[in-house]
């Protein structure tokens, strides 16, 4: 599918339309769906609940990262016929990163099983921390990895097409493309450390933890498409995602207690993003009444 999208689908850059983006993000999710009733039938009805649990908290996280890629292509400019193209190999490298990840994760849970309370305890303290106000926010350009990279790479002016690296002089060069590239790899495995322990609170099956986030990972550059220019409207999902967080981390604290059922885990957290999402979109509802009662006065 990735193959197809890049080699035939998007074979040209361009600017991807909310409409197409909004297409391929249905794509996406039906994929992940049709995925998960062949798990139902192939591997019984508690993997198939295991792997929609873990693609929902996955699906959900992911949204987080959009923030950060707005940023970052706002903060470099990146006109919108590459956007993609820097998501895609975002992509790719992503799978690789994450599937290290989850096998490094399994294989410490599968010896160490203490490891598990430090995770929930970890996700407990990443919850309360996002549920804080936020402090001032830093220059998005002003990181070590970039700072790294532009000291030992020659890096070109401007933007050369969608290329992130060209030969000039007879010397390698790369492009501020690829220093974009490099920050939104960066961001995903900062926020894979976050996501990954949500989901072996789930189920420990690195199979279905890692299936779950590659679905997730597929619809995410759809799905940046379709938000990115409504995502401050989301004012209360950082909360949401706090909540989630915090519930899957008191889940994984508990598992040696209580070991609360997926349905119910799965039912919590569809609660908790519907919620979050109603009272954002309730709110910008109300933010915007005041505006159009002004344009009506004038």
């Amino acid at each position: 599918m990735l193959a197809l999208d890049l080699g035939v689908f998007h074979r040209k850059a361009h600017a991807v339309s909310f409409k197409e983006a909004l297409g391929w993000s249905g794509v996406w999710i039906g994929l992940a769906l049709a995925f998960n009733a062949g798990l139902y039938f192939w591997m019984g009805p508690e993997p198939a609940l295991q792997f929609l649990t873990g693609y929902l908290i996955e699906k959900s996280l992911s949204v987080d990262n959009i923030f950060v890629f707005v940023l970052i292509f706002s903060a470099f400019s990146v006109p919108a016929i590459y956007q993609h193209r820097v998501l895609f190999w975002g992509v790719l490298g992503a799978l690789v990163m994450r599937a290290i990840l989850i096998i490094a994760g399994a294989a410490l849970l599968e010896h160490f099983h203490w490891i598990i309370y430090l995770f929930g305890a970890f996700l407990i303290f990443t919850g309360i921390k996002m549920a804080l106000p936020a402090k001032k926010e830093k220059d998005i350009t002003d990181n070590p990895v970039l700072k790294l990279a532009r000291r030992l790479l020659p890096v070109t002016d401007d933007f050369v097409e969608d290329r992130f690296l060209l030969k000039r002089a007879g010397q390698w060069v790369v492009t501020p493309l690829f220093l974009v590239l490099l920050l939104v790899e960066t961001t995903d495995l900062i926020f894979a450390v976050d996501s990954i322990p949500a989901i072996f609170a789930v189920t420990t099956d690195p199979f279905i933890v890692y299936t779950s986030n590659v679905f997730a990972i597929l619809g995410l550059r759809s799905l940046y498409f379709v938000l990115a220019g409504v995502i401050d409207k989301f004012y209360y999902l950082k909360q949401g995602l706090a909540a989630v967080l915090t519930f899957v981390g008191a889940k994984m604290l508990l598992v040696d207690i209580y070991k609360i059922p997926i349905a119910l885990s799965l039912g919590v957290i569809a609660l908790i993003l519907a919620v979050a999402v109603v009272a954002s979109l309730w709110r910008a509802r109300r933010q915007a009444a005041p505006d159009k009662e002004v344009l009506l006065e004038r």
